[in-house]
């Protein structure tokens, strides 16, 4: 990010002080065994960077989407990837409609926690046959005395195989019942019951570490105590987490593509061939010079989108196009990243192939390219609406 002020600095300073503990070898070996980084995730809470955002009564620093930026571009870049990034990236963002909507009582109960990282929680909203139409899911949360009995399908879930918590995302009307589609949509936080929730790991091309799952709901009680806000009115509520979400990841796909171009420059710079290093050739260097400018064109995107979010300004198309820039100037810089290294960027031993197969994620979520696309033609150009 530009133009830091000293607290800034010393929150980059800070967080970067934690990653250097944790070496590529480490992230190699999470990767390769597809152990979350316990020890990471436990290392940033114990510093106090999972409750950045959070609010200072609740023992969190109290801060901005701008200096949750920098907490992410910094893991991001720090050689773990997305591992690192998305091991703590739901607490910058993910309880943003708890801290909004929720109760005097249930902040209190349940902020601490996440702040201490003495609870994890997963993001249930993406179903199997809903995908970015999230007014079509189709879990059910159906009022009974004392609360909900909870029953259907979640897709794509992270972290659920380490989570003891969920952010539940349900019907509690039919659509065809609600004067808009978004109605009858009910938002819960609650206990992940494995007695009722069965969680099942999706191999997948990379961030191994990381699980993504899909959830198997079967008549999960979630207590009237456990719903944030009014019965009917959470996809208003999710909407909070939205944009600093898009934020956030373009940011890490950054942060990614960062720690690749230095890497490939490096490797320039060191790889003799022809009695030369690869990195005199032009056909090398432009290739690298463009990711940069790349880079830091989607950064100062990033920063104006942050610093509007922070002051209460609109800015719905700045954070779309923050993660659609971001991440694919990420993808890029990794990708000549492995180009650079020729054969060997393609073998394990050099992490710019695991960075590769990591910041690919950025370009296919939270929201594909092509709907951030739509929305920039709506809402800003005036065009007609395509879908």
């Amino acid at each position: 990010m530009f133009n830091l002020t000293t607290e800034q600095r010393a929150i980059r300073d800070g967080v970067a002080a934690v990653c250097q503990r944790f070496g590529d070898e480490y992230w190699a070996e999470c990767d390769r065994e597809g152990l979350f980084p316990h020890d990471f995730h436990r290392a940033m809470a114990q510093d106090g960077w999972l409750g950045v955002t959070m609010p200072e009564e609740f023992g969190g620093a109290g801060l901005g989407v701008t200096e949750a930026a920098i907490v992410m571009h910094t893991v991001a870049s720090s050689g773990g990837g997305m591992t690192a990034a998305s091991s703590i990236h739901i607490n910058m963002f993910g309880p943003h409609p708890l801290v909004v909507h929720g109760s005097a009582e249930q902040k209190s109960q349940w902020l601490p926690r996440l702040v201490r990282g003495e609870d994890q929680v997963c993001f249930g909203v993406t179903e199997p046959d809903a995908g970015l139409n999230t007014t079509n899911i189709k879990t059910f949360a159906r009022k009974v005395d004392g609360g909900y009995r909870v029953s259907g399908r979640k897709m794509w879930t992270s972290t659920g195989q380490v989570a003891n918590k969920i952010l539940l995302l349900t019907r509690t009307a039919p659509k065809s019942e609600g004067e808009k589609p978004t109605d009858g949509i009910t938002l819960f936080y609650t206990e992940l019951d494995r007695n009722k929730v069965e969680v099942r790991r999706i191999a997948k091309h990379g961030r191994n570490a990381v699980d993504s799952n899909a959830v198997f709901i079967d008549d999960l009680f979630v207590p009237d105590e456990h719903r944030i806000g009014e019965e009917g009115k959470g996809f208003t509520y999710l909407l909070d987490g939205i944009n600093p979400e898009r934020i956030l990841v373009g940011v890490e796909a950054i942060g990614i593509g960062e720690d690749a171009l230095q890497r490939a420059v490096r490797y320039a710079q060191e790889r003799i061939v022809f009695d030369r290093p690869i990195g005199q050739n032009q056909g090398i260097q432009h290739p690298l010079a463009e990711c940069w400018l790349n880079l830091q064109a989607a950064l100062m995107m990033a920063d104006r989108a942050a610093h509007l979010y922070d002051t209460g300004q609109p800015c719905g198309a700045e954070a779309n196009g923050t993660k659609l820039l971001g991440a694919r100037a990420g993808y890029q810089a990794c990708l000549q990243a492995v180009m650079t290294h020729g054969g060997m960027g393609y073998a394990k031993e050099y992490t710019v192939e695991r960075l590769l197969r990591e910041v690919m994620i950025a370009r296919l979520a939270p929201v594909s390219e092509q709907m951030i696309l739509c929305f920039i033609a709506e809402k800003v150009l005036h065009l007609p609406r395509s879908y």
